[in-house]
């Protein structure tokens, strides 16, 4: 099945998530459109009941560690994917955005392959999703999301990367709450 619904079994459970943008289009490389994704993510924690435990984003993609209190993982992140695609489109399309034409270009040759978008395709239907079930595995991708951008050699330090919620780890203040686990992500 060729969807973008993600496959989550257990509505309810911890759950580590990546996003990624069509054709690793660099979208995330401008703060507007990060921050479109945060203020996405905000709306979602106070309306959705998403719980979000950990974040990165990155200029392409995002690693998330959630759960739903709703129950409804699934339709909450579609619906996160679906509103941060229209502000995004609304938004190439009105401001300043010297890559105007060539995102829309992409974006719109995305959409053609797939029935539900009909004009823009910003999202891949594809997303990796994968149950947290022991405290090991939960250490083992909060690592991996905090340590992102310093692989990426954005940052020395994981905390040091604004759009991450090492900084809320590391008692620093984060562009977003979240809920802190009770593990290590520095020893990993």
């Amino acid at each position: 099945m060729n969807d973008n619904r993600i496959k989550i079994d257990d509505q309810s459970g911890l759950y580590y998530l990546t996003i990624q943008i069509v054709d690793w289009v660099d979208i995330f490389s401008r703060q507007r459109y990060r921050d479109i994704f945060l203020d996405s993510l905000r709306y979602c924690q106070q309306e959705k009941g998403l719980q979000v435990f950990a974040y990165v984003i990155m200029s392409n993609h995002v690693h998330m560690i959630v759960n739903s209190q709703s129950d409804n993982l699934s339709a909450t992140i579609g619906d996160l994917k679906k509103f941060t695609s229209k502000a995004i489109i609304r938004s190439i399309k009105h401001d300043v955005e010297s890559r105007k034409a060539w995102m829309l270009d992409i974006f719109k040759e995305n959409a053609g392959s797939h029935k539900r978008n009909k004009e823009f395709q910003i999202w891949t239907q594809e997303n990796h999703a994968v149950v947290l079930y022991t405290n090991k595995f939960i250490e083992e991708k909060l690592f991996y999301i905090h340590e992102n951008p310093v692989r990426a050699g954005l940052v020395e330090k994981a905390e040091d990367y604004l759009y991450s919620s090492a900084r809320n780890y590391a008692g620093l203040p984060g562009l977003l709450d979240v809920v802190l686990l009770a593990v290590s992500w520095k020893t990993c």
